[in-house]
C-alpha cells in the first residue's frame, strides 16, 4: 500500500477518476496515454504492487492478474495474485525487471488509503509510488508514473483497515483499471497502425 492519498496535492484531485463514474475506463486510458513517452520507444513495464493476504492491499495483484488474461501489445505486466510483488520481494523484483527490460518505463499500480469521500477514486499521475509508506515501511519508490486507488479510510490502524476492506470494492476498482489499461493498449496499436500506413503511402515508389 502506498502513501495515503490524503497527502496528495490539489492537482491530484483533478486527476482522480472514480471507478464507477460513466466512461471511467476510457478516461483512465486517455490519461495514461497522455503520460507515456512519445511513441513509447522504451519498454513499458506495469508493476502491480500488493499482496493477496490483505483484501485492501490486493488491488495491484488483482489488476496484474486481470491484465495477464488479456493480450497486450505495448505493456509487460508484473505482479499477480499468483506471483505478487510486495514488501518482502520488492527490491528483488524491480531489479529483475530492469535486467529484463533495459531502461524500462515503469507504471506502478498500488492501493492507498485516503479521505472518506475519496474511497473508490483512482489517481493517475507522474512520479513514483512509495510502497509501504501508509503502514510505516521504508521501501524504495517505484514508477515513472503511478496509478493508485483509494480503497479505504486512512488515519487509524491502517493495517487493520486494509484487512477489513470490502473485496467487492477492490474487485470493481481493479476491473476499471485493467480495462482502462487494455483500452490504452488498443488505442496505441491503432495509432501505430495508422502511423505506419501513412508512412507507407508517403514513401511509395512512383510507377
Amino acid at each position: 500500500m502506498s502513501i495515503p492519498s490524503i497527502f496528495f496535492s490539489s492537482k491530484d484531485e483533478r486527476e482522480r477518476i472514480f471507478h464507477d463514474e460513466q466512461g471511467a475506463s476510457t478516461l483512465i486510458a486517455l490519461r495514461l496515454i497522455s503520460l507515456l513517452p512519445d511513441r513509447l520507444s522504451q519498454p513499458a513495464a506495469i508493476v502491480c504492487i500488493g499482496t493477496d493476504r490483505s483484501t485492501g492491499d490486493s488491488l495491484g495483484p488483482l489488476v496484474g492478474t486481470m491484465l495477464q488474461e488479456k493480450t497486450l501489445s505495448h505493456f509487460h505486466v508484473y505482479g499477480t495474485l499468483e506471483e505478487p510483488i510486495h514488501a518482502v520481494n520488492l527490491e528483488e523484483k524491480i531489479n529483475a525487471i530492469r535486467s529484463i527490460h533495459h531502461d524500462a518505463f515503469m507504471i506502478a499500480i498500488d492501493a492507498c488509503l485516503g479521505r472518506l469521500k475519496s474511497i473508490g477514486a483512482i489517481t493517475i499521475a507522474k512520479g513514483p509510488v512509495r510502497p509501504g509508506a501508509g503502514v510505516n515501511k521504508q521501501l524504495p519508490p517505484v514508477g515513472d508514473i503511478h496509478i493508485t486507488g483509494v480503497v479505504n479510510v486512512s488515519g487509524f490502524m491502517e493495517f487493520f483497515v486494509l484487512q477489513n476492506t470490502r473485496l467487492h470494492l477492490v474487485m470493481n476498482m481493479a476491473k476499471t483499471i485493467a480495462n482502462g489499461i487494455y483500452e490504452a493498449d488498443q488505442q496505441l496499436s491503432r495509432k501505430k497502425f495508422l502511423t505506419n500506413t501513412t508512412f507507407s503511402k508517403d514513401h511509395r515508389h512512383p510507377l
